[in-house]
């Protein structure tokens, strides 16, 4: 039975249990709904054509064809679906090759049920979401690279510095 205005979930792992357990987790909700399952790369692309899912949660390793591969091909073809990479593989070259593909999201196969359904939800709605260790691991990678001034910083550099000599007296 169709439920009205719900998440529209695409599940794509090779495992064919896990495809099980998730869809079980899912279908518990109230405003999620499991339309499809694949099993490889290339049944996912197909899937995702034929469904238009909203979001699709995204094994990594599977034969065939990989899940980073069948992400960018997804996201070329159904702009409107969202890629939520689930992988049982805490690796850092997983999490970056799925963001770069496009992904909006990458959690590891641990991720407690709710917070995997909070994560599907957030997605849905045009929002990121990273497990906390890629996030940290992100920050590590990036911190130094971010820029130092705060944009509000630079605007009020800009007012003061625009000020004539009496207005910055006054202000003093």
């Amino acid at each position: 039975m169709a439920k009205t205005n719900a998440v529209r979930v695409l599940i794509v792992d090779d495992q064919a249990l896990l495809r099980m357990g998730f869809t079980m987790v899912l279908d518990g909700t109230d405003d999620i709904q499991v339309v499809g399952e694949a099993a490889d790369g290339h049944a996912a692309i197909t899937q995702a054509r034929a469904l238009q899912p909203d979001v699709v949660l995204m094994d990594v390793r599977m034969p065939n064809l990989d899940g980073i591969e069948a992400t960018k091909q997804i996201l070329a073809d159904v702009p409107t679906t969202r890629v939520l990479v689930l992988t049982t593989f805490d690796l850092d070259e997983y999490a970056f090759a799925g963001l770069r593909a496009g992904a909006s999201g990458f959690l590891l196969k641990d991720t407690p049920p709710a917070d995997l359904v909070a994560a599907i939800r957030t997605v849905a709605n045009g929002e990121a979401v990273l497990s906390s260790r890629i996030t940290r691991r992100m920050i590590e990678l990036f911190g130094d690279a971010l820029p130092v001034d705060h944009p509000a910083d630079t605007g009020a550099q800009a007012l003061v510095a625009s000020l004539t000599a009496r207005e910055r007296e006054v202000f003093e």
